[in-house]
């Protein structure tokens, strides 16, 4: 058994606002983690720590470790943008680049990073698209803009763009909450078939997708992780009374 990351007494502060508070939990690798809780109960700051996203706004804080491969991405020396090139974050509302095609869309981490060959870049674009279960759709509109894409074909192509630099951790803070159920299904399956490859830690309000695409599931409230476990565990035999009024509905 094998964790990706390893999250140890994390704290989180917006100024003196304690939103996180000794958050403890191993994320266990290839495989996909649900983050579930009411609105405002420190999810989406969660996740934001794992790349140190969190410390970009002002007055943000941080106390504890975060271990990605056995590495504190908060250790002294560690530079926090090569953090964000090994954590891919995909965002709530899909946000390609609008003055890119799609093609550039995919190839931006690409280029930043240094790679120029047209055949390297033409392979990957390509592979990834591929990944994001996309290419068959837009292969034949690849100077097309990113932002003329569906909804559901944006949130792929954000998600191809954060694969195409290889990461080893995806984080996804709701990827679904802006798009219809038929785009909603196709991320999901995605979502499925990238715990092959890759470690994945999603952020959700929805407690059936949670059920249908997560392995594992953690439950935050008021900034505490009441209850982590197996997913199937977490829905069906939860161990804390707080987690089953959650997952019934009687709160949230």
């Amino acid at each position: 058994m094998s964790y990706k990351v390893e999250v140890q007494s994390l704290s989180a502060w917006f100024g003196e606002h304690r939103v996180l508070k000794e958050i403890n939990m191993s994320v266990r690798t290839s495989a996909v983690t649900a983050i579930i809780g009411p609105s405002g109960c420190g999810k989406t700051t969660y996740i934001r720590c794992l790349n140190r996203m969190h410390e970009l706004v002002p007055g943000a804080r941080v106390s504890g470790s975060v271990f990605l491969d056995g590495e504190d991405i908060y250790g002294n020396g560690v530079d926090p943008v090569s953090v964000r090139r090994r954590v891919g974050m995909v965002f709530q509302k899909p946000n390609p680049f609008p003055m890119m095609s799609v093609y550039d869309n995919v190839a931006a981490g690409l280029k930043l990073n240094g790679m120029h060959d047209k055949k390297k870049l033409d392979r990957t674009v390509e592979k990834t698209l591929k990944l994001a279960n996309l290419w068959d759709e837009v292969k034949d509109e690849l100077d097309k803009s990113g932002a003329s894409l569906s909804g559901g074909q944006q949130q792929r192509l954000c998600i191809a763009r954060a694969l195409a630099v290889e990461p080893e951790l995806i984080l996804m803070d709701e990827p679904c909450s802006a798009l219809d159920p038929s785009a909603t299904a196709k991320i999901e399956t995605l979502i499925r078939q990238l715990r092959k490859n890759y470690t994945v830690v999603i952020v959700t309000h929805n407690m059936q997708q949670a059920a249908r695409v997560s392995d594992f599931t953690g439950f935050l409230y008021l900034g505490e992780l009441v209850e982590y476990g197996d997913t199937n565990s977490i829905f069906e035999n939860p161990k804390n009374k707080l987690t089953e009024n959650y997952i019934t509905g009687k709160f949230g």
